[in-house]
């Protein structure tokens, strides 16, 4: 399939709520002064400047495969000079001996074989240097049942065929937390599942726009108007829409280590 189209616009919708694990991940990074931190798949870069207000003495580096990310990544305003980004797939990145921070919010379940590149990382890293990760775990959620089944159906399915990895994405918590123990890093994992309160019409379909649906809409151009309104009813009968929003259950997966 061709590479996949971001759109930093459909992205940044629910940018408060995307933000949320990014900053529970964060919070379990104990360094101090490191010589320079990686956000791997750092999009739209709001986050990844929020590394850089939290070590204004470091240097951040933001590294993408999407130039329409980066884009809008280099556009940030008032943007510290220690910020940079760079277009690169971050399956083709290796730590360098001054990474000291490497965080990577909501990326690694497009990197198919990153299970085997992470043991790779970790043992490349400096005495003392950082990992924190954080995955997507709702791959068995109703949204993605039913794109799945929405995909599967004659319709879709000859142009849609293998489009849709979500068998083996992510590992478990545990998985994650074995790799770093592996890899000789003292470690924690966690899971947690945010209710996110989703405002608009179809608004898990809106959330899902800026993320899952990406390959499809990516394949599909023209026709994946006509795709999502196959969709959008199944999602409204899933997630109901209640007096205060949609409730959109989203479960993420968590491990941070350091290295002795």
């Amino acid at each position: 399939m061709p590479a996949i189209r971001w759109n930093p616009t459909a992205y940044d919708r629910f940018d408060r709520e995307r933000s949320l694990p990014f900053f529970d991940l964060v919070s379990r990074i104990r360094a101090e002064a490191p010589r320079r931190v990686v956000d791997l798949g750092c999009g739209p870069g709001s986050l990844t400047a929020a590394l850089a207000e939290r070590w204004p003495g470091s240097e951040v580096v933001g590294l993408d495969s999407s130039p329409d990310m980066l884009e809008k990544a280099r556009g940030l305003p008032q943007a510290p000079a220690t910020l940079h980004f760079e277009l690169l797939d971050i399956a083709e990145w290796m730590p360098g001996p001054a990474d000291d921070v490497v965080v990577t919010n909501a990326a690694l379940q497009w990197v198919p074989n990153h299970r085997e590149l992470l043991p790779v990382w970790l043992d490349a890293l400096a005495a003392g240097a950082w990992f924190a990760v954080q995955v997507p775990g709702n791959f068995g959620a109703d949204s993605h049942r039913l794109l799945r089944e929405t995909a599967a159906e004659p319709r879709w399915s000859s142009r849609l065929a293998g489009v849709l990895r979500h068998e083996d994405a992510v590992g478990e918590p545990a998985d994650y937390l074995a790799l770093l123990l592996d890899a000789g890093f003292s470690a924690e994992a966690w899971e947690t599942t945010y209710l996110q309160v989703l405002p608009g019409a179809d608004p898990v379909l809106d959330w899902m726009r800026g993320t899952s649906l990406r390959p499809v809409l990516t394949v599909l151009g023209h026709d994946a108007a006509a795709f999502e309104a196959d969709l959008a009813p199944r999602l409204r009968g899933a997630y109901p829409a209640g007096p205060h929003g949609t409730v959109y259950p989203f479960r993420r997966l968590f491990a941070v280590g350091r290295k002795p």
